[in-house]
């Protein structure tokens, strides 16, 4: 396993770059106990045990985007939880510089995705006592094949993706900024900037909760804590704090 450190020249983010690893958020949550700064980045080539949330496993070959970083959490900080908004904004944000041409959305909570639901990139979130390890993959040039669900890469969305090294720096720069606005102006402002560049109200979806329970509905927007607003067949709005959603 080769390693490089350096600083960006453009941020106070530290960069870190390994050839294989089981999995990038597992091996800086190891790190924030020996007191791992924030701003840390660590970039695998390759995963070898890569996961998504609830568990999915998350396929990892060499080519794509797989990164993690660390977010020492303070007394003043909104909730840890909406770190996950920062995320997908800063993300949203980064795919649009690296391919402006792409048209992409922002799904609940923080998966990219093309208009037609295709998964371009996912964010995983563990913590750690006073840290969060926010974790990043994205499909640059290659997405696997025969998932149950749509996914898709900037190549073959017809984007020249830069390299992963590259990528991480870009995305880098822009998680600083929006975790800059989250600490500053609190998680409502960055809920709005999520909902800005989301899917349109009135998007289809389907909510699969914790306990099991599906819910179909039409997606009405977050409210100011970032819960899913869920209009129902009969009216009513569901506040939706946890689940696995789908645009139907």
């Amino acid at each position: 396993m080769d390693g490089l450190c350096r600083k960006s020249a453009f941020l106070t983010s530290i960069f870190e770059e390994v050839t294989l690893t089981g999995s990038t958020n597992a091996d800086l949550l190891a790190r924030t106990v020996q007191g791992a700064p924030e701003g840390l980045w660590l970039r695998a080539d390759a995963q070898d045990g890569g996961r998504g949330r609830l568990g999915r496993i998350w396929e990892s070959p060499s080519g794509n985007l797989f990164a993690s970083t660390i977010v020492r959490l303070r007394d003043t900080d909104p909730s840890p939880a909406s770190l996950a908004f920062v995320t997908a904004v800063a993300v949203f944000d980064a795919v649009r510089q690296m391919a402006p041409q792409v048209p992409i959305c922002v799904k609940w909570p923080n998966d990219i995705l093309t208009p037609d639901g295709a998964k371009l990139c996912g964010v995983l979130l563990e913590r750690a006592s006073d840290a969060v390890v926010v974790g990043i993959g994205l499909n640059l040039v290659w997405h696997p094949q025969n998932l149950e669900r749509k996914v898709t890469d900037l190549l073959t969305l017809g984007a020249m993706p830069p390299d992963a090294q590259t990528a991480v720096e870009i995305v880098a720069e822009v998680f600083a900024r929006y975790l800059a606005i989250w600490r500053q102006s609190g998680a409502e402002v960055i809920v709005r900037h999520w909902e800005a560049r989301a899917h349109p109200r009135g998007t289809a979806l389907s909510a699969k909760l914790p306990d099991g329970e599906h819910l179909d509905g039409l997606y009405a927007g977050l409210n100011e804590d970032g819960a899913l607003q869920l209009r129902l067949a009969d009216g009513s709005i569901r506040a939706i704090h946890a689940a696995d959603v789908f645009l139907i």
